[in-house]
């Protein structure tokens, strides 16, 4: 299994943004779960910013 660097995981969000979770893991090829603990890993370093809309997490990539 190829190992996604945090540059993979941004990208994933800028194709899609505002993108969803199952958006970016789909994107990775990696499970929902593992694509949750990596945006919330970049939240808490402050490079992504996350919304609620409806009842769905969507997530944006914070400019540099």
């Amino acid at each position: 299994m190829p190992e996604h660097t945090d540059e993979d995981v941004l990208n994933a969000v800028r194709e899609h943004e505002p993108a969803g979770t199952k958006e970016v893991a789909d994107q990775l090829g990696i499970a929902r779960q593992s694509a949750d603990y990596r945006l919330r890993r970049l939240l808490d370093e402050g490079q992504v910013s996350k919304k609620k809309v409806g009842n769905s997490l969507v997530w944006s990539a914070e400019e540099d």
